[in-house]
């Protein structure tokens, strides 16, 4: 951090009271914030530092406070100032859920939790929970992440080689698949629920018990989205039973919601995000240095090979056949030039 930014940020700080905070870094984040534990005496609270020409803070302010209008735990906002990037955030605590599965927590007590909370927020009107003007998850956008597993990963794993028409293929698959994937209702999407971001309150009961820390890309769009980033993590193997489970507690809880559809929703949305996933963790590796990620590369080989047995998806399993043979899906090397 600069000299600049340094100073900005304590000067935030003493006008928030908390000039004489203890700073404490937390946990690296993928994208290009940063945050610090403060400490003050007994009082603790967090630090984003968020750099206005990489990040904007505004989406976090109306995500974090449409959640609390309807009585979720996202943290409460203690101080702003959103023209430098920085955010005084209620401390939830050290108790991820990634934490808790580590330290021997049983899966079943967490992600019963988790999509308790899911079910809550999909029963309520989509009206209620959406935030005015708050961009929809459309199928623009959904091509567009899907393409990152062209752009940042087949360079690094495939031989140098020229195939537009491969490419242009691929994303006409995923014209025609993304409709497909709305049979289902809409609702507010947080985007990156799974464990890491999830986090246990103490002294707070039901689902208020279930603290959300990383919203700020939410979107409208379908309700499957969710679940599916918490059941097919890209960090995690989550036990089949639990996925099983969670799956039938989520349908029983919404008996008119069309389970041929549901299961082409997931699968295809899972598709989608593990394509997206494997195009960000290269790109988290040529472009910003973070080179961890990497290591989940196999397990989201895994799950995407999984999702594309769907019938819905044999065109894109087939273009995977052709172009991106087993033998090349791998952790990627240096990237080259297609």
């Amino acid at each position: 951090m600069s000299a600049g930014r340094t100073e900005a940020l304590e000067r935030f700080l003493a006008s928030a009271g908390w000039a004489e905070a203890q700073h404490c870094t937390l946990a690296e984040d993928a994208s290009f914030r940063r945050y610090e534990r403060v400490s003050q005496g007994s009082e603790r609270a967090v630090l984003m530092d968020a750099p206005p020409d990489r990040e904007d803070v505004r989406p976090f302010l109306l995500i974090a406070r449409k959640l609390q209008e309807c009585g979720y735990s996202a943290p409460i906002i203690l101080a702003e100032d959103v023209e430098r990037g920085f955010l005084l955030l209620e401390d939830l605590g050290d108790e991820t859920f990634s934490r808790l599965l580590d330290g021997g927590t049983r899966p079943e007590e967490l992600y019963t939790l988790a999509v308790d909370l899911l079910i809550d927020l999909h029963r309520r009107p989509a009206h209620d929970v959406i935030p005015s003007g708050l961009l929809p998850y459309d199928n623009a956008l959904f091509e567009k992440e899907a393409a990152l597993l062209t752009e940042w990963y087949l360079p690094s794993v495939l031989p140098k080689s020229s195939n537009e028409n491969a490419f242009a293929l691929y994303r006409e698959i995923w014209r025609a698949l993304l409709p497909r994937a709305r049979g289902v209702p809409e609702t507010l999407v947080l985007r990156d629920f799974h464990v890491d971001n999830l986090i246990r309150v103490g002294m707070r009961d039901g689902i208020a018990a279930c603290g959300l820390l990383d919203f700020q890309d939410a979107v409208k769009g379908p309700v499957t989205y969710d679940l599916i980033s918490l059941l097919e993590d890209a960090r995690r193997d989550v036990p089949d039973s639990v996925t099983k489970a969670i799956r039938t507690r989520y349908l029983k809880a919404f008996p008119d919601l069309d389970e041929t559809l549901f299961d082409r929703s997931c699968a295809i949305l899972g598709a989608q995000r593990h394509c997206k996933v494997l195009g960000i963790f290269t790109r988290l590796r040529d472009r910003d240095g973070k080179v961890s990620y990497l290591e989940h590369v196999p397990r989201v080989w895994r799950l995407l090979e999984r999702a594309v047995m769907h019938p819905a998806l044999g065109e894109l399993k087939a273009w995977l056949d052709e172009y991106v043979p087993t033998d090349h899906r791998v952790v990627p090397s240096n990237r080259s030039t297609l």
